[in-house]
């Protein structure tokens, strides 16, 4: 009897793996279907629901693939794998262990400022579905740092380890001569929640905050930032790194003045690249003429090339996280040929789904045994 029921069980499980692996591969084009069927924003909230609904209902085993380990060491910090999750998904980390249960290395949520902020007027996000695009002028709606926090301090996977990055901005309501201030206000909030801390100055949503790009500017920012980090690992006993995330839009001598800004002020790593105001690979498309950032798969090649150039300017001296335009395996595995050490998108996720993750895992688990 005890030998019949082992011999049933033998036959059940590599069925119900395959039966998992067959509505796996069969279930995210037909809920992408669904939701593109809805507002870009409102199908945004419903499907981060069902992320959370199916970690904390269990089944989240059964139709997502495991991913394939390939530790990295970046930034002092030791990362499962080296694919990300862009920030912009979870702006206020209403959804960390969902997505952490997804198999990403690492996970980066925000765009957070020290105030609760609306952001821009709906509609704000667009589909280029024809190009696998999306534009967004979302303008860092959030919930505030505070409530974050709350997010953060609720949630499992930090505490067990998850590797959280966290993006800050200013408020719009911030004059950009008083940008700094906002900056130091979430640097100290989140400091000590935080694995590593990415200045977000590169988003085209919020007013005049890529002039912090520019060299005076960027100058002074860096300065007090640097400053009031050394100033918090001494208070906490631990030191978090920062990154700064930079425009695809900058030409050579701006890719070049950022690589010495950053070396300077001793940065600990830089993300290339946020969305793009460039049209040129969308244009006539429907939605491609709404204002704000454009990403997905029309910013890979700008924002792989800046990446690139960035690269040959840091000669090895900061890493660099690539990000912009990933939508499969080849597609990471070109960024990290170009100088990246670890990877992150968004879009991708939207476009793909979770099988993204594994996928990008597994290509680059082989890639980075590899010399470069």
């Amino acid at each position: 009897m005890v030998a019949k029921t082992i011999v049933k069980i033998g036959v059940q499980l590599p069925t119900i793996r395959c039966d998992a692996l067959k509505l796996r591969v069969m279930l995210y084009p037909l809920v992408r279907k669904f939701f593109f069927a809805l507002d870009a924003e409102t199908a945004h909230g419903i499907g981060m629901s069902g992320v959370s609904l199916l970690n904390a209902s269990g089944l989240a085993g059964l139709i997502i693939k495991p991913v394939k380990p390939c530790p990295v060491e970046v930034m002092g910090l030791t990362f499962p794998n080296p694919v990300g999750l862009a920030a912009g998904l979870d702006k206020n980390g209403d959804h960390i262990d969902g997505l952490a249960r997804l198999g990403f290395g690492f996970l980066e949520i925000g765009t957070i400022t020290p105030r609760p902020q609306e952001g821009n007027p709906r509609p704000r996000l667009f589909r280029i579905p024809e190009a696998q695009g999306i534009i967004n002028r979302m303008g860092f709606n959030n919930g505030g740092v505070d409530r974050l926090l709350e997010n953060v301090r609720a949630a499992q996977f930090p505490k067990k380890g998850g590797i959280l990055g966290i993006n800050i901005g200013k408020n719009a309501t911030t004059p950009i001569e008083n940008a700094a201030d906002d900056y130091l206000i979430c640097l100290e909030k989140v400091y000590n929640d935080a694995s590593y801390i990415a200045i977000n100055i590169s988003s085209p949503n919020t007013k005049n905050l890529r002039e912090l790009q520019k060299d005076d500017a960027l100058d002074d920012l860096l300065a007090q930032l640097k400053a009031r980090q050394e100033q918090l690992a001494e208070k906490h006993g631990k030191y978090v790194p920062m990154a700064l995330k930079i425009a695809p839009d900058l030409d050579d001598v701006q890719i070049s003045a950022i690589a010495d800004a950053l070396r300077r002020h001793r940065m600990d790593g830089v993300i290339a690249t946020n969305t793009t105001l460039s049209r040129d690979t969308v244009e006539g498309l429907p939605n491609a003429s709404e204002t704000g950032g454009l990403s997905g798969a029309p910013v890979f090649r700008k924002s792989t090339d800046v990446l690139k150039k960035l690269s040959t300017a840091l000669a090895g001296e900061l890493p660099i996280i690539g990000v912009g335009g990933i939508m499969g395996g080849e597609d990471a595995a070109e960024k990290i040929h170009a100088g990246a050490s670890l990877v992150q998108f968004y879009s991708g996720f939207i476009y793909r789904g979770p099988d993204l993750v594994s996928e990008v895992a597994e290509t680059l688990a082989n890639v980075m045994r590899k010399p470069r």
